[in-house]
């Protein structure tokens, strides 16, 4: 999501019914990072864009980063490896996904796939989109390895067909293959330029705690699924 704008942002905005939520006090990445990941821990994947993959940030401040801190500190033992890239569609994800899985040391206990947002500030047709996600999420499954998606949302100046048609395509996808959603990941953030860099888009360190905060819960259950028994 190299290319996004000011603009963009403000549309992404208006996409919520809910306004941003306001600062809680959140761990410090000093206490998480107190917190060492067991030897035997099972890894999650974050598949992704440049919201995963940590743009403009310091390696230890990147979501799939502060994701790990948050789950050991709290007591669920997990490595969380990033492979997200800057500027992928899902479609190039779709093409790197086999060479990603094939060259994890150890099988992923659970993946995250958050991916879109690119799609959709291109225009790229919602159909196309759709697609590259479930055949994502089919290849996952194929290879029995549990997946949890993150959500986007489409900026209403592309009108109210495209929104009809992108917005769905998470729950969707998600009831399809029985799998848990964060229906908007940027929802923590988005609109409030103290937790954004100066694109007014992308996370900054302290978005990143704001977006780990609301979705640790719902990672930590969903890898406590997979890994039973």
């Amino acid at each position: 999501m190299r290319r996004l704008s000011i603009t963009a942002l403000l549309l992404l905005a208006a996409c919520s019914s809910q306004p941003a939520p306001a600062p809680q006090p959140t761990a410090t990445g000093a206490a998480h990072a107190a917190a060492p990941v067991p030897a035997n821990a099972p890894v999650i994947l974050a598949f992704g864009d440049s919201l995963y993959a940590g743009y403009q940030l310091a390696p230890g401040e990147s979501y799939p980063a502060k994701l790990e801190a948050a789950l050991n500190a709290g007591g669920t033992g997990a490595r969380v490896v990033n492979a997200g890239v800057s500027g992928d569609t899902t479609a190039a994800a779709r093409q790197r996904l086999a060479f990603t899985l094939d060259n994890q040391p150890v099988k992923p206990a659970l993946v995250l796939v958050g991916l879109g947002g690119n799609d959709m500030l291109r225009g790229l047709p919602p159909a196309e989109t759709r697609a590259n996600l479930d055949a994502i999420l089919a290849e996952l499954k194929r290879r029995q390895i549990p997946a949890m998606l993150t959500g986007m949302l489409a900026a209403p100046n592309l009108g109210a067909d495209y929104v009809k048609q992108f917005n769905p395509i998470w729950p969707a996808l998600a009831a399809k293959y029985k799998v848990p959603l964060v229906p908007f990941f940027l929802q923590p953030v988005v609109g409030n330029d103290a937790l954004l860099l100066g694109d007014h888009l992308h996370p900054n360190a302290q978005g990143i705690d704001r977006i780990v905060a609301a979705t640790e819960g719902q990672v930590a259950a969903t890898l406590k699924a997979a890994t039973r028994g």
